[in-house]
């Protein structure tokens, strides 16, 4: 809070300074922001400007001491304000008011299908981001979910390209409506981390733009994103932070994009690239941004004094600086430059905004004879097994780790909502990483046990006999090697001997419930075993609480599975006939990766290889039942060329959310199309008995692909069919309609 003071000071003196003169046009917010620009930019200096564009420290740029401009602080998201760093350091800077709300992770946000809770998602995260003086989130993260063994999958929205451009959009509004940017990433291909700084993407355009690009190209023109973060991967032999067809071609170029482009911490490495090629700001660590230190570490940076030796020598254009400049400008008019809100920290709203997130997020996989939610008055022995049950998760997975305020467990959430009611045990089952640290942050627990999995799964299943329900909560953690940055998971199963635990205890008692915590999908070879199963996802401070309330029956689970649940890693196309992770070349450390699979991924790809998956996309059960039923096709008007429409009725005795997915399918393609792409969807929610109409509408580029040789999208004459249902697997209503 000492530098915010600071920064308010200067900016309060150069105030009363310019009083007595005419105020200077950039200063006067009421201006238009290009006027703005135009009067500060030239009163700057050479070194003023070169300043601007790269970071001083692990996570701030500086502002213009001279005119008052105060720094400019980032601080990693996406999922809660990151605790401060030391200057040049990633240890913690040892401050005691830098703990925050934790969000659930973005794949828990994306399957609440419900961009309404997106934007409010962003808005509390922005608002806990100001009052803790950060001027840009890192974040949110949109990229694809090509395979299930990608260790960053949890920071992202899922395998479709529509929904996750849906619900991104909302999320970067209500984050930039406090004044705090936006920095959307990682722009783009970054679909794995296994040896991100060094693989090398190859696909097909059709891929790029269909599957690849829209999620990050709603943020910049639906969502208005003022900063996109580059990628560490190349494309095209090109590292995609300095990248001339990713930044400037299509981002810049196609898209309008206004703001400013981000290296990640350490993806910049050629000076006259990111000069030519749209890196606006460099951030990282050290002289090269990764490994080799300095004292004047950041004056060594590509886009510092390197930069500044061409410009001398006339090799570069000085209008090419001036443009990076006016960018980072445009950026600070729109945040440190601007009125702003001062934001809250920790409040009940934002717990609350946790608490739907999670509720609506969380996806009931399974329950054979509705044996959730649990009914107390015949379950009144109830046991817990497994790691995560009582496993701190805010800590860890990579730079999206928290100093939480606090974190609900599983095991205390059902405690706390079961006391008095009935009584609950607790069996470990297994041991995974009992360790609890990142970055200096310590969750304080000691989860440490010496006993052998025989002996904790002969505990677990002993203690199982006795109990009338066993509620079993595993997964993945955020231990490097499962759902953490930096590492891809190096099995599609269950680590830690979890299978043959859950095998044992679906043996032991019968009534089963497996909650499974991870931002992963994971295989269930004893999925047929066990009555019910729950996604729970990492859903940050409010987990227990949360959980228990799903379980228990107090909210009504409406979420959707934002990913295709494969039923073994081959069934995935990435895996079947694509690459992955690659192939090293022969004379240098440069990983080929070629996306053969193209436009199929997720539930595109199993279609079309006529494949079943475990859970289908889309797919996501309720304590209630909804039917749909007379579907119709209006024309419509505009841009709207037709509205899909479905009755949907509440035919079960408690109120619910139920979200219809319309699905298109050409039926007179000249070009191989998938059987169907998601091009809309509604949550609904509705009291017992309630029917409600609801209404999609259909757009030209609803029915589009992107022709690679003609570099533009195209839609067809001829028919299609509007599918509607509940899931991609689940679509009874399917209309006919055509495009003259």
């Amino acid at each position: 809070m000492k530098r915010i003071f600071l920064a308010a000071v200067c900016a309060a003196s150069m105030m009363m300074a310019v009083s007595a003169a005419t105020t200077p046009a950039w200063l006067d917010e009421s201006l238009p922001l290009e006027q703005r620009i135009d009067d500060l930019l030239p009163r700057l200096t050479l070194d003023e400007k070169i300043a601007l564009i790269h970071a001083q420290s692990k996570f701030s740029s500086p502002g213009v001491a001279r005119l008052g401009i105060p720094t400019f602080w980032t601080d990693d998201g996406p999922h809660g304000v990151r605790p401060d760093v030391l200057w040049d350091q990633w240890e913690q800077a040892g401050a005691t008011n830098d703990s925050c709300v934790a969000f659930p992770a973005l794949t828990c946000l994306a399957a609440t299908w419900n961009p309404s809770v997106a934007h409010r998602y962003g808005v509390s995260l922005g608002e806990e981001a100001r009052y803790r003086g950060k001027d840009m989130i890192l974040g949110p993260g949109v990229n694809i979910y090509r395979t299930p063994l990608n260790g960053r999958n949890f920071e992202y929205m899922g395998e479709d390209p529509y929904l996750a451009a849906q619900m991104v959009a909302p999320y970067v509004k209500g984050l930039q409506s406090q004044g705090v940017s936006a920095c959307v990433k990682h722009f783009a291909l970054n679909n794995n981390e296994f040896e991100r700084h060094n693989t090398n993407i190859i696909l097909d355009d059709r891929a790029l733009y269909e599957i690849y690009l829209p999620a990050f190209k709603a943020a910049v023109q639906q969502g208005g994103a003022w900063a996109i973060m580059g990628a560490y991967n190349l494309y095209q032999n090109q590292h995609l932070c300095h990248n001339k067809r990713m930044l400037c071609d299509i981002l810049k170029g196609e898209w309008g994009f206004d703001g400013v482009v981000v290296s990640d911490w350490g993806g910049a490495h050629d000076t006259p690239e990111a000069i030519a090629n749209g890196l606006d700001m460099e951030f990282g660590t050290w002289t090269n941004g990764l490994s080799e230190g300095a004292r004047n570490a950041y004056d060594n940076y590509y886009l510092a004094l390197p930069y500044k030796k061409l410009l001398q020598e006339g090799k570069v254009s000085m209008a090419t600086l001036d443009e990076k400049v006016r960018r980072v400008l445009r950026l600070m008019m729109r945040t440190t430059l601007t009125t702003r809100p001062r934001g809250s920290m920790c409040s009940d709203e934002h717990y609350q905004t946790a608490r739907q997130v999670a509720a609506e997020g969380i996806v009931l996989l399974k329950n054979d004879k509705n044996l959730l939610p649990i009914n107390p008055a015949k379950h009144r022995r109830i046991l817990v097994v497994g790691e995560n049950a009582i496993k701190m998760m805010t800590v860890g997975g990579g730079s999206s780790s928290l100093k939480a305020q606090h974190e609900i467990l599983p095991l205390d959430g059902l405690k706390t909502r079961l006391a008095g009611l009935a009584e609950v045990d607790y069996a470990r089952g297994y041991v995974g990483d009992p360790t609890g640290e990142y970055n200096g942050v310590t969750t304080g627990q000691s989860l440490k046990d010496d006993r052998t999995p025989d002996q904790l799964i002969a505990e677990a299943c002993d203690k199982a006999r006795q109990a009338d329900i066993v509620v079993f909560v595993g997964g993945l953690n955020k231990s490097l090697g499962q759902d953490a940055e930096d590492s891809d998971r190096q099995s599609y199963a269950l680590p830690y001997d979890q299978n043959r635990l859950i095998e044992a205890l679906a043996k032991a008692n019968k009534n089963l419930v497996v909650v499974n915590i991870s931002g992963n999908a994971v295989e269930m070879p004893w999925r047929k075993q066990v009555p019910a199963i729950v996604q729970g996802w990492f859903l940050g401070s409010e987990t227990g609480t949360a959980l228990a309330r799903i379980l228990m029956g107090d909210d009504n689970p409406s979420g959707k599975l934002p990913f295709s649940w494969y039923e073994k890693l081959e069934d995935c196309g990435a895996h079947a006939i694509g690459q992955y992770p690659g192939t090293k070349r022969a004379d240098e450390n440069i990983w080929d990766e070629e996306y053969r699979e193209g436009i199929y991924v997720g539930y595109r790809w199993l279609d079309k290889v006529k494949r079943k998956a475990a859970f289908a996309f889309g797919h996501g059960m309720s304590y209630t039942t909804f039917t749909l039923k007379q579907g119709q096709i209006t024309p419509g008007n505009g841009d709207v060329l037709y509205t899909a429409n479905v009755q949907v009725t509440n035919t079960g005795k408690r109120a619910g959310s139920e979200v219809v997915q319309l699905y298109i399918t050409d039926i007179d393609a000249s070009v191989d199309r998938p059987e169907k792409e998601l091009k809309g969807f509604q949550k609904v929610f509705l009291q017992p008995g309630e029917t409600r109409v609801v209404s999609i509408p259909i757009t030209r580029q609803d029915l589009s692909y992107y022709n690679a040789v003609q570099q533009r999208w195209i839609a067809e004459p001829g028919e299609f069919i509007a599918r509607l249902g509940t899931a991609s697997d689940n679509l009874p209503i399917q209309l006919k309609f055509r495009l003259d």
